[in-house]
């Protein structure tokens, strides 16, 4: 089979087969585009009653903010929930196609699914395409098997700790984390420290930024706290509009010209009397 009739014979998914072409390129002398650089800081606590998600809100674009205001917290199942960082595309529509085979599980099953199922499903996904899907995940839940929290590398390898971070912010959250977690925390503790992670990125980090989100995972419910914290809000709005008094600019040269007989399409005259 040629590969023309290898690529229309594709069912679906990614298609990397330009990469072997882009590998030939370079050995003659042309150098690929270097890829974008993203940022992002996500961070994740164990607590005794459950699991405790938080992330920042700034999405980048090379040297460029593209959103001030993003979700990196997606929604995998009703009692987990997972942070993305690396192309934004890809944590979206990676969490998005999970989400949507853990809810025909949950429904093939009828139990609620747990943890390990979407660190599963999570992980073999990506490992099949070797880290060309750029999603770094912090997955955390709690199920029948009490709360987890594992980190998902682009790559397929997984770790299960009681506190991670990832992201270009990672290092600067993490010192806060080595610092001051502790064993048994409860629910107030864990969300202070995973905002004093995440502030750490934004402050640390060029390609972190804006405000702290926080998600906490308990038994029996999930509290998604939108903007728990915001610490660069603009203290001086823009006021929308501009007014100028008269006189502001100077004028250079005017100039008037008078058009007579002017008629427009419906046949009536235009008025003149301006």
């Amino acid at each position: 089979m040629d590969n023309a009739q290898s690529i229309g014979a594709q069912a679906g998914g990614f298609n990397f087969d330009q990469c072997a072409r882009n590998q030939v390129l370079e050995q003659t002398g042309l150098k690929a585009p270097n890829p974008q650089k993203t940022g992002t800081t996500i961070v994740g606590v164990v607590f005794k009653d459950g699991v405790v998600l938080g992330a920042d809100t700034r999405a980048t674009n090379d040297t460029v903010v593209a959103d001030k205001n993003c979700e990196k917290i997606h929604y995998i199942a009703e009692n987990i929930y997972c942070c993305g960082a690396g192309t934004a595309a890809d944590t979206e529509n990676t969490t998005g196609m999970i989400a949507s085979k853990l809810e025909l599980h949950r429904l093939a099953t009828n139990r609620q699914p747990r943890v390990a199922t979407s660190l599963t499903m999570l992980k073999r996904y990506l490992y099949q395409y070797q880290g060309y899907v750029s999603a770094a995940l912090v997955l955390g839940g709690v199920d029948c098997t009490g709360p987890s929290l594992y980190t998902v590398y682009p790559h397929g390898s997984t770790d299960k700790l009681p506190f991670v971070t990832m992201g270009s912010g990672s290092l600067a959250a993490m010192s806060m984390f080595e610092k001051e977690y502790k064993d048994g925390m409860d629910e107030e503790e864990a969300v202070k420290l995973v905002v004093s992670g995440i502030s750490a990125g934004i402050f640390n980090d060029l390609g972190s930024g804006s405000n702290v989100d926080v998600c906490v995972i308990k038994k029996d419910s999930v509290d998604y706290r939108r903007n728990y914290v915001k610490p660069n809000e603009r203290l001086y709005q823009r006021k929308r509009g501009y007014s100028f008094p008269a006189g502001s600019t100077a004028v250079l040269r005017e100039s008037v010209t008078k058009i007579n007989g002017v008629v427009v399409e419906d046949g009536d005259q235009m008025d003149e009397s301006a």
